[in-house]
């Protein structure tokens, strides 16, 4: 039976917010909100972080942390030192962004159950757009998938373009695919992939998981209907206070 383990990548320094994984939110940091959900999932989980105050404040809440080196370039190089770090036995590695404290088990399962496919390296998930408004927005970047559910390719761009039919009806011809960024790995193809240099696609769309298809790696995309509230900025803080009242009552 295939075992699974979630990684948490948190660092204190963040250009728009500082310190947020350590953000309170309904009373509780950001960081335990995350790590609550990821333990009601999955087996195992730590919070990898180069901040001794985000590794004492887990530590303090019941939770496991390891800390790592400072100067990593993205979230996946944290994850993969914290797994040599661990140890841990594990055939999957989950990637769990630090700043999605409305994470939902049933998306982490979702991932999971990806690993089912022989030919799945990489997982990820993948919501359909309610607004063409939201589809144009070059900060969701849209996914392509194949017939088995693998991805063909992701981009920041509209794709694909819908010929013939007024961009206002778009959104009737084809199911737009969000991408989220919850990844999933096996655990051999996660050291593969951190030590692979940056690609031109990388490079065009500033988006990493373009490295992996341009190397050939087959990523595999489950589809998620719950929509996943991001914190990048203090206000995104107040949306997701705002978010933790409805949802309570």
């Amino acid at each position: 039976m295939m075992k699974f383990i979630g990684i948490i990548p948190a660092r204190y320094a963040s250009t728009r917010f500082p310190g947020k994984p350590l953000a309170l939110l309904g009373g509780k940091p950001v960081i335990q909100h995350v790590y609550e959900k990821a333990v009601s999932a999955l087996e195992d989980a730590y919070v990898a972080t180069d901040d001794q105050r985000i590794f004492d404040v887990v530590c303090g809440f019941g939770g496991k942390a390891v800390m790592t080196r400072a100067d990593h370039k993205s979230g996946t190089d944290r994850i993969e030192e914290a797994v040599e770090k661990i140890g841990t036995d594990a055939d999957v590695i989950i990637n769990i962004q630090g700043d999605e404290p409305f994470v939902h088990p049933s998306q982490l399962s979702t991932l999971c159950q990806l690993f089912d496919h022989p030919q799945t390296q990489i997982g990820t998930l993948g919501k359909r757009f309610e607004t063409l408004e939201a589809v144009m927005n070059p900060n969701s970047p849209k996914i392509i998938i194949d017939k088995q559910g693998f991805a063909i390719y992701f981009s920041r761009s509209v794709i694909p373009f819908i010929r013939g039919k007024e961009q206002k009806d778009w959104l009737q011809q084809y199911p737009f695919l969000k991408h989220l960024g919850l990844y999933a790995y096996r655990k051999e193809i996660l050291r593969e992939i951190t030590r692979l240099p940056q690609s031109p696609l990388e490079k065009a769309e500033s988006l990493e998981q373009l490295r992996w298809i341009e190397n050939g790696y087959k990523i595999r995309v489950g589809i998620t209907d719950v929509e996943t509230v991001g914190i990048d900025t203090p206000e995104d803080l107040q949306r997701a206070e705002d978010f933790l009242q409805v949802n309570r009552n």
